[in-house]
């Protein structure tokens, strides 16, 4: 079992920066790969971020490339989505999301996640 705790959402205006971290407990967290999904209101989940076990390998949504960056500290057993220029529709609940086995790739899709964390909301105010 992982449990995940996403924090570091808030209220933010456009143009502006945040950074979500996600801590994990549980089974060896270096073993996992973990991503970044979000849900607006009214819409489906979608994928925002991904990194592989070591983080030797990341993976954006094309709507994210370029302003954020996904990092992770397995010492500290920590995932990281630091979020800059952000846009209105970048509003959403923000989830982290863990793999259950040890992988050098990174997944994009929600099903192929076995654990996630409770949200962090984020809101960017125009």
């Amino acid at each position: 079992q992982v449990q995940l705790v996403e924090s570091g959402g808030g209220l933010v205006q456009a143009g502006g920066s945040l950074r979500l971290s996600c801590l994990a407990s549980g089974r060896s967290f270096s073993s996992c790969s973990m991503g970044w999904f979000r849900q607006a209101a009214g819409k489906e989940r979608e994928f925002v971020a991904a990194i592989s076990d070591t983080g030797g390998a990341t993976y954006y949504a094309d709507s994210v490339k370029g302003r954020f960056a996904i990092s992770r500290d397995n010492a500290e057993n920590t995932v990281y989505l630091r979020m800059n220029s952000l846009k209105p529709e970048d509003t959403a609940i923000y989830y982290c999301a863990a793999v259950a086995y040890s992988s050098s790739a990174v997944y994009t899709q929600a099903y192929q996640y076995n654990y996630w964390g409770q949200g962090t909301q984020v809101t960017v105010s125009s």
